[in-house]
């Protein structure tokens, strides 16, 4: 059999033994023998890593590797790992409460092409919105009580053929195009916009994005640091999660978010289907008169550069800023943060005062990126609050494809 018909499922998993063994059920009894599994064991202490390697010795099939602590990794560091460690051509990024039905690896192979990411569809219980990248039929919540024989019926059924644009886990690619562009940024361990990063970066590659419709998964969803309690459903048979987001799945996910719109300049955005989109990256520099450290903190991640009064701090709030948001990013905020006596060199400066914003005009930040790909020139120009100076309106957005981490 060709070594591109092989693939390397890339599972890193903590704390999820329950989820992790349906799932590799799942994957022999449905695919067989012949694909690579990858695990790694997250500093897990659930008796994770003793079945993995219990297994392992029944399983030859099968790579393990153990995060000793004392804290831990998260997937965005360990997908890369097991990546790394994979021998088959093709790996694929597969969550560990995934149920591989039948024919879904031929189903993804066989759209899968150098230069292509390809993902499967994923069949969910209703405990996230719709939406027309994904299938939503309740066949259990949880593995003991998971409705195989449903799911297989259903998945038996004749359907159109059908393929998207989008993506989303479970994703194959070619194991030399991952390594292409350095995989997963660390900027976002231990987990939240990984994926949306090398998405991003996935397109502006040029990779071709695929979603076949002829594969599937069942994906319980989010039982990772998210939703730590899992789910339940109540005496009328509706389902819901357990307990609100974890503490920790939430502060992360703000840092996340922070340090995405750091890297890019804007938030996430993508089709109905998925597929990401990707507006042009501007060097910006804001100088802001009558900025606290609330705004600071409102208006730091949207740009390259900041030039301040910081009126009422005299630097103290600067420097403290730096001191509590530092341990948060890799950006270096030492340098990004000036006096207002520093003339700006940015290729754009916008001026403003901070005391003039509302919900309303801090919009025009969010979408900066797209409203100067449409209508920006080179110039002064006023609108709203702001005070635009556009000496150049180069971009750097395909600087950004290759992790050099």
């Amino acid at each position: 059999m060709s070594d591109d018909r092989i693939i390397s499922f890339i599972q890193p998993s903590r704390n999820n033994l329950k989820y992790l063994r349906w799932s590799y059920n799942s994957i022999r009894k449905n695919l067989g023998y012949r694909h690579e599994i990858c695990w790694a064991d997250d500093f897990s202490d659930d008796g994770t890593w003793e079945w993995m390697q219990e297994t392992a010795k029944k399983d030859g099939n099968i790579k393990i590797h153990r995060n000793e602590g004392p804290t831990r990794l998260g997937h965005t560091i360990l997908y890369d790992t097991l990546v790394k460690m994979a021998t088959s051509n093709v790996v694929m990024i597969y969550h560990a409460d995934m149920y591989a039905c039948p024919g879904m690896d031929e189903a993804v192979l066989d759209k899968l092409t150098k230069g292509s990411v390809v993902s499967a569809t994923r069949i969910e219980p209703p405990l996230h919105p719709d939406g027309p990248e994904k299938v939503l039929v309740d066949f259990g919540i949880e593995p003991e009580e998971f409705d195989e024989q449903g799911l297989l019926s259903w998945i038996n059924e004749e359907r159109p053929e059908k393929y998207t644009r989008g993506i989303f886990a479970p994703w194959a690619i070619h194991k030399e195009d991952f390594l292409a562009i350095g995989g997963h940024d660390p900027l976002y361990a231990p987990q939240s916009k990984e994926d949306s990063d090398i998405f991003n970066r996935f397109i502006l590659a040029g990779y071709d994005t695929i979603q076949t419709w002829k594969g599937f998964v069942y994906h319980m969803t989010c039982r990772g640091s998210r939703f730590k309690d899992g789910a339940m459903r109540n005496p009328a048979g509706k389902v819901f999660m357990k307990g609100r987001e974890s503490s920790e799945w939430l502060a992360q996910n703000l840092r996340s978010t922070r340090n995405f719109i750091r890297k890019w300049g804007h938030m996430v955005l993508h089709d109905e289907y998925l597929k990401p989109i990707v507006p042009p990256k501007y060097d910006v520099g804001f100088v802001v008169e009558n900025c606290d450290n609330n705004m600071l903190r409102e208006l730091e991640p949207w740009c390259s550069d900041m030039y301040g009064d910081w009126v009422g701090h005299k630097g103290f709030g600067v420097n403290k800023y730096i001191e509590e948001e530092q341990p948060n990013t890799k950006f270096k905020l030492s340098n990004k943060l000036h006096s207002h006596h520093t003339k700006p060199i940015n290729d754009i400066v916008i001026s403003f005062d901070a005391q003039k914003l509302t919900p309303q005009n801090f919009q025009i930040i969010v979408n900066m990126s797209e409203m100067l790909s449409d209508s920006g020139e080179i110039g002064e120009m006023e609108y709203d609050i702001f005070k635009f100076s556009i000496n150049s309106l180069n971009t750097y957005e395909k600087e950004l494809i290759v992790c050099e981490s």
